[in-house]
Order: C-alpha cells, then structure tokens, then sequence
C-alpha cells in the first residue's frame, strides 16, 4: 500500500487537465481499499477526512480545482461466470475492468448484449453508476446487480436493478448515495442466442456500407466501432470527456411548438415524451469547431468539448455554460450535464 501527496491526475482523465490531488493511492480488492482508508483517516486532516474520490477510467469527469483529499484508482479486475442458465450467462466483473475490454470478451465467446455498447471509454464499475447506453441499449437492459462497498459503514451491500434507479445517463450513485459507496464488482446477464438490435439507421446503414449478409455480434460491434470512430475523437489524440450534454427529453406539445419554430429539428419518442438531440441544438447556435484558446467545441460533433492542449478546466466548463446559455435562449431548452464536474 502506497499513498502519494500532492498527484497530478492528468494522465487518469480523459481530459488530460492537470489537476492535483492532496493524496492518493489505487486499490486491487476491498481490504485494500480499506487499509488505504484507515490510513488515510490517520493523515488527513479533519477538514477533508471525508473528502474521498473514486476514479475508475477517468472518461466522465471534469476538474476545474485541485483536489483537496484523497483521490483512489479502482483497479479491481476478474471476469468470472457466476451462474447460467438455458438463455443467459451472468457474469461478474471486477469494477476496475476496462469497458470495451470486456464487450470484446463477451463477443469473442458469443455473449450477446453488450455489442451496441462497443468503444464506451470507461471502467465496468461506471456503467451503472451512469447507466451507459448507445444505439438502442442501455446498461439496465443487461445489468443484474452489483456488490458495493459502504465507505462510512464498511460494509458490503449488494444492489439490484430496482435498488439503482436506472434513468437516462442516471443512477442512485449521482444522487442520493454520491460519495457514499464504492462500486467493486458488477454482475451482467448475457443472452446465449444472440437477438441482434439494429434498430438505429446508423448502424443499419454501416453493415450495408461494410458489406454484411450476415449479422453477427463481431460485425455489430464493428459497424459500431466504426460510427463512433468517425464522430468521436479519440482521448489519446485530443481531450475530451465524450458527450458533455444529456439528450433533453421534452412534451410532445413542446416539441411541436419547436417544430413549427425550427423546421427540421430532430425528435425521438420517448417514453416521457420526445427525446431531442443537444448535439444538433448546440451547432445551430453555432458552436460547432469553435475555439477559445484551447478549450473548444469538436469540428464533427458538437455534443463534445475538446481540450486542445493546456485548457483548464474551469475554462472548458465556463464554454460548456455559454453553450447552455445559448440553447436556452434559442430553443428554451435547459441542457444538463453528461460530465462529472470536480
């Protein structure tokens, strides 16, 4: 066990802000996690005691300060079947296992489910947390429950679907139980016999551009990987967290008033109403390829802010405000945050 002072975290988020951290350390298993703990209650100060971060990939989070307590890399891994039956597979997964490292685990044995959610960045332990979804599939579509660590208690409680409170890019753990567990393993319930979703014309369109006669999670997941590839820019390359606003969702007698006002806008019926696309609002009030100094908005997608170089943090998410500002004040459309803001 080893703690460090004064970390910078640039190279753990995806933003590459070079924020520091008053400590840290990273944790392979639970009693790791709570040696690092009772060490760290003994160094701190009582200010920050309860100051405690959890990183996992570092792909959904912004800082715009430095951190004033300990900030602890979760490095869980194991990939394990856990139970099965004639239809499914239920496998648990260490928290701290790279996402598209087990979407390709899960392809390459036939396990279906998780092949629209191909090239997510990120860790497993965050895909409840923000019950990531893309194309059509959403985490609660496969997730099963998941095993947390109580940070105060130090005690190990288990959570099922109903116990998350799954919503769009949402969970139990941005809200009421934020900072209050730690996510260690994650149990997901894999189909045997493949029901492909192709649903969404994008990927539709991809397999006929790649030539597919005949479907599979491999091509799926490529057409996927390929989509993502040609609207998203790669972290390695230039800073980003991804997409930085939710999808609003608005009435349906809203989306037609805005329809009358903005022929053209893209909807999507919703279970609460219309689904719109922020990336489509945010380039129509000309967004879309700006920049300031080396904060700016992506040239191919609007959704997502970029860090040319040496931005702040602070300064993309001031961007990030301005480009709310404006939506509101165009389409009297409220966007919310994607992106943790530290």
């Amino acid at each position: 066990m080893n703690i460090s002072r004064h970390f910078s975290l640039r190279s753990y988020n995806s933003f590459g802000i070079d924020a520091r951290t008053d400590f840290f350390s990273s944790f392979h298993t639970r009693e790791e996690l709570e040696e690092i703990l009772a060490e760290y209650h003994t160094i701190a100060s009582a200010a920050h005691k309860d100051d405690i971060l959890i990183l996992g990939g570092g792909s959904n989070i912004l800082f715009t300060r430095d951190y004033p307590g300990i900030t602890l890399k979760n490095e869980i891994r194991g990939i394990t079947a856990v139970r099965e039956d004639d239809q499914h597979i239920y496998l648990k997964v260490g928290a701290g296992e790279n996402w598209h490292g087990f979407v390709r685990y899960c392809i390459d044995r036939g396990f279906a489910g998780v092949e629209n959610l191909s090239l997510i960045p990120g860790n497993a332990g965050a895909s409840p947390m923000q019950n990531i979804g893309a194309y059509g599939v959403e985490i609660k579509d496969l997730f099963h429950e998941l095993e947390a660590f109580h940070i105060k208690d130090k005690a190990l409680v288990r959570f099922s679907a109903e116990d998350c409170r799954f919503g769009y890019r949402d969970s139990v753990f941005k809200h009421k139980y934020k900072g209050v567990f730690v996510i260690l393993q994650v149990v997901y319930r894999l189909n045997k016999t493949p029901v492909f979703n192709t649903s969404y014309g994008a990927i539709e369109e991809e397999l006929e551009r790649m030539k597919v006669t005949g479907l599979s999670l491999a091509a799926i997941s490529q057409a996927v990987i390929n989509i993502r590839s040609s609207k998203l820019p790669d972290p390695g390359q230039i800073g980003n967290a991804g997409s930085f606003f939710k999808n609003p969702t608005v009435s349906a007698e809203k989306y037609a008033s805005l329809s009358e006002r903005f022929p053209g806008i893209p909807g999507y019926p919703s279970g609460e109403g219309v689904k719109l696309a922020a990336g489509w609002m945010i380039e129509q009030c000309g967004w879309k390829g700006y920049r300031s100094g080396d904060a700016g908005c992506h040239s191919r997608q609007a959704l997502v802010l970029v860090n040319h170089g040496n931005a702040s943090g602070k300064e993309i998410n001031e961007l990030s405000e301005r480009i709310a500002k404006s939506v509101q004040e165009k389409f009297e459309v409220t966007l919310d945050k994607e992106v943790n803001i530290i």
